[in-house]
């Protein structure tokens, strides 16, 4: 009788060992892709940060403008700007700074 409740439990505990491992292996790997979808959202981040900081402040958007275009950008009043629009068979023309306001 013994041997019988010793062998069963000692089977219970092999089969609930493979289950418990099982599972934790499922875990284990959501955690590393989790961890890697983190790791390449944060590069994206970054990269995008660096773009956003390098490229678009006024200084540096000043000097590209200084370098690359000199004297043929001119400002421009939001208010003169007009937007093409084209529905089915219509083309108009829409003014830009009326939703600004």
């Amino acid at each position: 009788m013994k041997k019988i409740i010793f062998s069963t439990i000692i089977i219970f505990l092999i089969f609930f060992t493979s289950i418990i491992k099982n599972s934790t292996k499922k875990i284990d790997n959501k955690i590393f892709n989790l961890k890697e979808d983190i790791r390449l959202l944060n590069e994206k981040y970054e990269l995008v940060l660096l773009d956003y900081n390098f490229l678009s402040s006024p200084k540096k958007l000043n000097e590209y403008q200084k370098k690359y275009f000199e004297d043929d950008l001119i400002p421009l009043d939001i208010q003169s700007l007009f937007e093409i629009v084209v529905d089915d068979k219509e083309i108009y023309t829409k003014k830009i700074g009326k939703e600004l306001e």
